[in-house]
């Protein structure tokens, strides 16, 4: 299979499990226990149909939003997630390149192994630092002082994250970072040796925005689950939240609001966005997935935020659905991380300008010329 065999995410999903050792692959696209919640988020999009309005001279559709102080060319974006340079050698180089090439948001984890600086040296497009709490707060300042420092438009705070979900497939696999060997994991790292060749002789891997002030997950073996449990700050709170967005002092989300008595916490404490988010499915299992959940946030707070859905996009008509119930924009993590799999910076444009294409073939064929006109008339609930 190539790239020019993918069509879809499901394809490029293929393609990366055919180009990724088994733990790799198996760390992307998994999620917490038995992995109900990662299922709904998709299928939660077939509970609601469009209904197209017709004769409406489409000739000139306009795709583009502004969404957290930013233009963007179409409304979805790249949301944060973590090591890229495990999936491609490129690392978040090549996304960083690829988002603004396409013109839309590139999101930074704080989990990335491209620092700040460099994303910052690569990519004058729009960028958003995800901040994590940790129970350092010179770390967590730091984090964001830099960020300051390198042009970066926007923050959002992940919320979700206060102890690591029970991820049983990285547990099976033996996942770890950096990568360790092991006798269920060395025949997979043997049968893609053009990754493990890359990996074994190219840059060092390093949590390269944590690198200069912890050793965790650099120069050790020790899983994400493990520095997530060691190093997060379990007292998070309100307040805390409320420091990061004053000391930030521009457009922030808070990603992972999944109520409607949060998102009005979130607008309290001074949020400009919240991400209606599960974490891909990866932490509670058997939480609603954000499209369920979409509606009665939009009804209830709406006018008073920009509310972003993450999580289950596959297709534009599901962009196209959350758009008409009230979402400024969507964002997708697992979709893009397969065509950084599959072909590094070109494969991430190809995942992400198919998804555009989808988005805007939609838009024609529902009649509307402008994100504005996907209204709540356009949906209906079976």
């Amino acid at each position: 299979m190539k790239l020019s065999d993918c069509y879809n995410v499901v394809d490029f999903r293929k393609l990366a499990k055919q180009k990724l050792p088994s733990p790799i692959f198996h760390y992307i696209d998994g999620g917490a226990d038995d992995e109900v919640t990662l299922k709904r988020n998709t299928e939660a999009f077939e509970n609601c149909d469009l209904i197209p309005s017709i004769l409406r001279d489409v000739s000139n559709v306009d795709l583009s939003v502004t969404v957290l102080g930013q233009k963007i060319k179409f409304p979805l974006f790249l949301s944060p997630t973590a090591i890229h340079q495990m999936y491609h050698h490129d690392g978040e180089t090549a996304t960083a390149k690829a988002a603004e090439k396409l013109g839309t948001f590139f999101s930074l984890s704080t989990m990335a192994t491209t620092s700040i600086e460099d994303v910052s040296k690569v990519s004058d497009g729009p960028k958003m630092f995800q901040l994590y709490i940790h129970k350092d707060q010179g770390l967590t300042d730091n984090l964001i002082e830099r960020c300051k420092s390198s042009g970066f438009k926007a923050m959002c705070l992940t919320v979700d994250t206060i102890v690591a979900g029970n991820r049983e497939r990285d547990h099976r696999t033996g996942f770890t970072t950096p990568p360790s060997l092991t006798l269920s994991s060395l025949l997979s790292f043997a049968m893609h040796p053009e990754w493990s060749l890359k990996y074994l002789l190219g840059k060092k891997f390093s949590l390269a925005n944590l690198a200069h002030i912890t050793n965790k997950g650099t120069n050790i073996e020790v899983s994400i689950m493990d520095y997530i449990n060691q190093q997060f700050d379990t007292t998070m709170n309100w307040k805390h939240a409320e420091y990061a967005i004053k000391k930030w002092n521009g457009p922030f989300a808070l990603k992972g609001i999944m109520s409607v008595e949060d998102a009005k916490k979130a607008i309290d404490i001074g949020a400009s966005a919240i991400m209606i988010s599960n974490h891909g499915g990866r932490q509670l299992d058997g939480s609603r997935a954000p499209f369920d959940q979409l509606q009665t946030i939009v009804d209830a707070v709406g006018d008073k935020v920009e509310i972003i859905l993450d999580g289950g996009v596959q297709r534009g008509t599901h962009v196209l659905k959350a758009l008409a119930l009230g979402a400024k924009a969507c964002s997708i993590g697992k979709a893009y991380l397969y065509g950084l799999s599959a072909g590094g910076q070109v494969g991430v444009e190809q995942v992400v300008g198919k998804l555009r294409d989808e988005i805007q073939r939609g838009m024609t064929l529902m009649g509307c010329r402008s994100v504005k006109e996907l209204t709540k008339d356009k949906v209906l609930f079976r």
